[in-house]
């Protein structure tokens, strides 16, 4: 059994604790929050049997076998390093902080206390991804050409929502457009070349981006994130003989279809559960169990690569966080 403690309190962190239900190996011992009030009513809430008004009362908790780490993503590292410095593992929400340098010293404080550490990219963990990226590592399509996915959604949101807040690493970018960068990056890899535009909102942040990122090889992906209007949330994966659509949303898929040159459509099974978070809670349970530090589907090497890119868009469409 992996005893978890949940660390913060908000949607995420429900969505999360409801998909560990499905893992009968699994067990919510404890959950953190910066109020007592706050954590107690979500340990009432959710059956957790124990509450703390601190992240760093639950770190201490050495019941706990991994927390996840569920803020807001600008509080990402320094809930993650308290965690750390504990000696507990980690899975911290996505994007793992708001920039390279902030993810380059969470994953060499986790090398340094032997601690297991994942960035909860849980795309990649997802089965019916998975299958597409072996798919087209057989060569169902041929040599990827293009990458074409979006995630927008209508908004609008306030002034002080979190996704128009600087101080709370706020913008499509870092929310939304990680999905479709980390779809690129996981079939693509890193780009050799990088081309941004963004429209800022008066707030300094990212309102609707458009991302071309073009290979070596003559591949190309084409990717946009906005917070301004609702987009299809597809990708089309296009390969030199054939293509694979993602349905709605591509990074947890709704269905599959797979175009091969000269044959009929041939859609792929999906046959998913839950709102998807369970299977990237037992990618972490299974590398604890193996005794790893980090973990194959979403390496330390793949979180820096992908943040890495993430700051270069930042900086090209001029985005700060203070």
């Amino acid at each position: 059994m992996t005893r978890w403690g949940i660390l913060a309190t908000g949607n995420i962190a429900r969505t999360f604790v409801e998909d560990l239900r499905l893992l009968p190996d699994a067990e919510v011992v404890a959950v953190g929050s910066r109020t007592a009030d706050t954590a107690h009513a979500f340990a009432e809430r959710h059956g957790i049997p124990q509450a703390y008004g601190s992240w760093q009362e639950l770190a201490a908790d050495d019941t706990i076998d991994v927390v996840y780490v569920a803020t807001p993503h600008a509080a990402h590292h320094d809930a993650a390093m308290t965690c750390l410095a504990a000696g507990r593992a980690v899975l911290v929400e996505k994007p793992i902080t708001l920039d390279l340098a902030g993810a380059r010293e969470l994953i060499d404080t986790a090398r340094a206390n032997n601690r297991f550490l994942m960035e909860a990219m849980w795309m990649r963990c997802n089965p019916v991804v998975r299958r597409v990226r072996e798919l087209i590592d057989d060569g169902a399509i041929g040599e990827v050409t293009t990458v074409q996915a979006d995630f927008g959604v209508a908004g609008p949101f306030p002034p002080e929502h979190r996704m128009r807040a600087r101080a709370l690493g706020g913008g499509a970018l870092l929310d939304l457009g990680v999905y479709p960068v980390s779809l690129a990056h996981l079939l693509l890899g890193v780009p050799d070349e990088i081309r941004a535009w963004a429209k800022i909102s008066p707030e300094g942040v990212d309102e609707n981006t458009g991302i071309l990122l073009g290979y070596e090889s003559g591949a190309v992906a084409n990717l946009t994130c906005g917070m301004i209007g609702e987009t299809a949330v597809t990708a089309t994966i296009s390969g030199r003989t054939g293509r694979i659509e993602l349905g709605s949303p591509f990074y947890r898929p709704s269905r599959v279809t797979l175009h091969r040159a000269g044959a009929d459509p041939e859609p792929l099974p999906v046959e998913l559960t839950g709102s998807g978070y369970q299977y990237e809670a037992a990618e972490v349970q299974r590398c604890l169990a193996e005794g790893l530090l980090e973990s194959p589907l979403v390496p330390h090497s793949v979180t820096l690569e992908v943040m890495e890119l993430l700051d270069t868009v930042r900086e090209q469409i001029g985005v700060t966080y203070p």
